[in-house]
């Protein structure tokens, strides 16, 4: 009985492992805005996010993530420049079909975590930061699957990724800026041990 009380106790005390989750391509979004002719930010989202998650609680700086997102399904409510997104000028979905993002290391912050990792985009690799917050606790929803949720930001100029197209305007400026403010929803899942 002690012995048993003992296990008990010392499994109790054992910390957290890492969880794989799944993320939910439903409920996660990669949204983008940009400036258009040095007026307006257009904004739009890729609708198909794929990938896997390994996080620790305990440990959140052992976090690493594998994201794939699908270009073809970008949308920014307007069907002409949708396509035109997709054509060689911009994202050239034909060659290039997705965008990846693979974690190399994980950094605490007071809003959580600093992501370090290689985007890959046009078939270009550049390292890039992911700025990690609203991370949050686990959820059972009603079939015992387990979720949580994050927010992820960062900003690229897509001239480093070989994104080029451009037209100068009259009286100066450009119809696409060269900043692109990345925001994504995430919502990932897992079945419990």
């Amino acid at each position: 009985m002690i012995r048993t009380y003992a296990l008990l106790l010392s499994a109790l005390a054992l910390p957290a492992l890492a969880a794989d989750y799944n993320i939910d391509s439903a409920h996660t979004a990669a949204q983008f805005s940009v400036r258009h002719m040095m007026l307006s930010n257009v904004r739009g989202e890729f609708k198909k996010v794929t990938g896997k998650v390994v996080y620790d609680e305990a440990n959140p700086t052992a976090t690493v993530v594998e994201a794939t997102i699908d270009v073809s399904t970008v949308d920014t409510g307007e069907p002409a420049r949708d396509n035109h997104l997709k054509s060689p000028d911009f994202f050239d979905a034909a060659k290039f079909p997705t965008m990846t993002f693979v974690s190399k290391s994980a950094t605490k912050t007071g809003q959580g975590l600093d992501l370090s990792g290689d985007l890959t985009l046009h078939g270009v690799t550049k390292p890039l930061v992911l700025h990690v917050s609203d991370i949050t606790n686990e959820m059972k929803d009603s079939r015992g699957m387990l979720h949580r949720g994050a927010t992820a930001t960062t900003l690229i100029n897509r001239q480093d990724f070989g994104v080029l197209w451009n037209h100068n305007l009259d009286g100066g400026g450009v119809v696409v800026g060269n900043d692109v403010t990345i925001t994504i929803d995430i919502e990932v899942t897992r079945k419990p041990a």
